[in-house]
């Protein structure tokens, strides 16, 4: 594909990032997502167009308001920027199957960018509120069961009947994280990341859920120790840490490189 094809993608991504922004301090204030301008959150300043650039506005302003001088949250450009970033992972992923079809091309980038766009709101709402979202986890549960009814390879029709291991593989990856939160009474585990790995496992399948699941124990482990060690603040073991932007990164690495760790899959071709 050619460069500036990417290029148009990543901004467009930035720009559905600044919405994700929007999202992310809106849900669940009461306030609407459209139909009401920006604002500086301290000085309650309308913000500008030309303040409203992402990434770059921040990096002109020197991430502070211009009226305030008060510091602007970096979650602003790094959201916006993971989303151009998803954008262009999720084009680049599936441009083998622009030689057979654009328009297949075209749906199935939309239809996952949608998908990891609201798991981007997922992980950072999770990361501010130490909570997965009903409404957005639930949202996300339903077109993962209806990503079991696509066909994501370049060959034959573009909706199939899905599998038994298919359609089981949301239940059974989400069940031992369901327990978790059972035993423990929701000191080990909430029950969000429970609902989150049952999309997830419809989304990627047994094989790939599973290594998602490993990706994201080994991610939060060293993530996990790195905050312990070098954070100025006091953390322990006690120390609730969100788990879902782990899942939500594991899932990723695994579904843009199709990655089995445990090799399961061809363990289980045998016997197919």
């Amino acid at each position: 594909m050619n460069l500036l094809i990417f290029v148009f993608i990543f901004l467009l991504g930035t720009i559905i990032g600044s919405f994700l922004n929007v999202v992310i301090y809106r849900f669940n204030t009461g306030k609407t997502m459209v139909n009401s301008r920006s604002i500086c959150m301290t000085c309650n300043r309308t913000l500008r167009w030309f303040e409203l650039i992402p990434v770059l506005s921040f990096v002109m302003q020197s991430g502070k308001c211009r009226r305030c001088k008060e510091v602007i949250s970096y979650q602003y450009p790094i959201v916006e920027f993971l989303g151009g970033l998803v954008f262009v992972l999720v084009a680049y992923h599936f441009a083998p199957m622009l030689i057979y079809s654009t328009s297949l091309y075209i749906f199935l980038v939309t239809f996952f960018v949608f998908i990891f766009s609201i798991l981007i709101v997922i992980s950072v709402y999770d990361l501010r509120h130490k909570i997965i979202p009903d409404k957005l986890v639930y949202l996300f549960s339903i077109v993962s069961f209806i990503s079991i009814f696509i066909n994501h390879t370049q060959f034959g029709p573009l909706f199939i009947l899905p599998t038994f291991y298919s359609v089981i593989a949301g239940p059974l990856l989400a069940l031992p994280f369901a327990l978790l939160w059972l035993v423990s009474r929701g000191k080990w585990m909430g029950l969000g990341d429970a609902k989150l790995m049952l999309g997830i496992g419809w989304l990627l399948g047994l094989y790939f859920g599973l290594s998602a699941i490993v990706l994201a124990f080994w991610i939060g482990s060293i993530i996990g120790l790195g905050v312990m060690f070098f954070s100025r603040h006091k953390i322990n073991m006690k120390t609730e840490i969100p788990f879902a932007p782990f899942l939500i990164i594991g899932m990723f690495i695994a579904f843009l490189f199709n990655l089995d760790i445990i090799g399961l899959s061809n363990f289980f071709n045998l016997f197919i």
